[in-house]
């Protein structure tokens, strides 16, 4: 019962350091493109709850909409907890059954990619502003800060669940 507690509270630490990860990469990339703080998650909210799929209007102004930049926050904030917590519960098993490694770790990694291609694919109406190696670099910034979380909460978690390292 208790690991089954820490694992739900790595889980969601997880999540919560993914969210922030991703977040603070589409921060600094509308920074450095000089097209301000939330222009990205704006656009993904806009695309995603207010039916924006022309991207024509990509070469206008682009006003700020609250309600979606708030809808899409939230969307990514409980997918990312619900990403932590599977992910957390198949580095478990994979540490408890050291012979589903490889099964855990292929899970993880497809994980990995379908959330890419997921949101890829639902990003296509403002791919001019959000390119595909943006939602990549985005997504491993995510996995470096998990990595390291969980490698300090479960010291050497990542030779015992890639079977590669061993």
């Amino acid at each position: 019962m208790a690991s089954s507690r820490h694992d739900t509270r790595d889980g969601l630490v997880l999540g919560l350091i993914a969210y922030a990860s991703v977040a603070a990469f589409y921060a600094l990339f509308d920074i450095l493109a000089a097209r301000g703080l939330l222009y990205t998650v704006n656009l993904l909210g806009r695309a995603a709850f207010r039916g924006l799929r022309d991207p024509a209007v990509l070469q206008f102004p682009v006003t700020i909409d609250p309600v979606a930049v708030f809808l899409y926050n939230g969307v990514h904030l409980v997918l990312s907890l619900a990403i932590g917590l599977t992910v957390v519960r198949l580095v478990s098993r994979a540490e408890r059954v050291p012979s589903q490694a490889w099964p855990m770790f292929l899970l993880i990694v497809a994980g990995f990619v379908a959330t890419v291609v997921g949101v890829g694919v639902l990003s296509t109406p403002i791919r001019v502003v959000l390119p595909w190696w943006s939602i990549v670099v985005a997504n491993a910034s995510a996995v470096v800060a998990g990595v390291a979380f969980l490698s300090r909460r479960r010291p050497g978690v990542v030779g015992r669940v890639v079977p590669a390292l061993r």
